[in-house]
């Protein structure tokens, strides 16, 4: 079973975590959520708190597909200051690959100048932090191994995206179908 990381960080959009962890899980893929804090427990913008499955420390990234990061703020600000995290970003884009991120979070890859080239999209005012990036006003956009979305709004697509690209499009829209949602990927 493929592993997606997720990350969690105190002040991330609840509607773009879990609404992706729980598509990732619909898809059959091993969506596994990591806190970058010192606990397990992380609160999300609006107060939600979730318990991780692992903590940053604890994991072996090797094994993983794809690293996802959720926006909210100050979450992505929060994801942002983890440089373990940041080094495992460097790492995965180094072996291309694949890496997601959405809402705000889409600053940290362009920090790092991992969207060098690439077309991108964010949350509305954080285009500028797309460093290199070429911004797309879309739900969605794929650019080699990089999916970036703009908002929780758009969780739906951004999820389903990431199933499509780790198991193909049937599996995509089975688990839309499943959920009676009509894509527009």
């Amino acid at each position: 079973m493929k592993k997606v990381f997720i990350f969690l960080a105190n002040g991330f959009e609840e509607t773009e975590a879990v609404t992706t962890i729980d598509l990732l899980r619909r898809g059959g893929l091993d969506a596994i959520s990591v806190s970058v804090s010192d606990k397990k427990e992380v609160t999300g913008a609006h107060g939600i708190s979730v318990i991780a499955d692992n903590l940053f420390s604890e994991v072996d990234f090797s094994q993983g597909e794809m690293l996802v990061l959720p926006g909210g703020m100050p979450g992505a600000s929060n994801l942002n200051s983890h440089s373990g995290l940041k080094n495992i970003l460097n790492q995965y884009a180094a072996e291309n690959k694949k890496i997601a991120a959405i809402c705000a979070a889409p600053l940290i890859l362009g920090g790092l100048e991992l969207l060098q080239g690439k077309q991108a999209t964010a949350y509305p005012g954080f285009e500028n932090t797309l460093l290199g990036a070429h911004f797309v006003e879309k739900a969605v956009v794929k650019d080699g191994n990089i999916i970036t979305g703009r908002g929780p709004g758009l969780a739906i697509d951004f999820g389903l995206a990431i199933v499509e690209e780790l198991l193909g499009k049937k599996k995509a829209d089975e688990v839309a179908s499943g959920l009676l949602y009509i894509t527009k990927l």
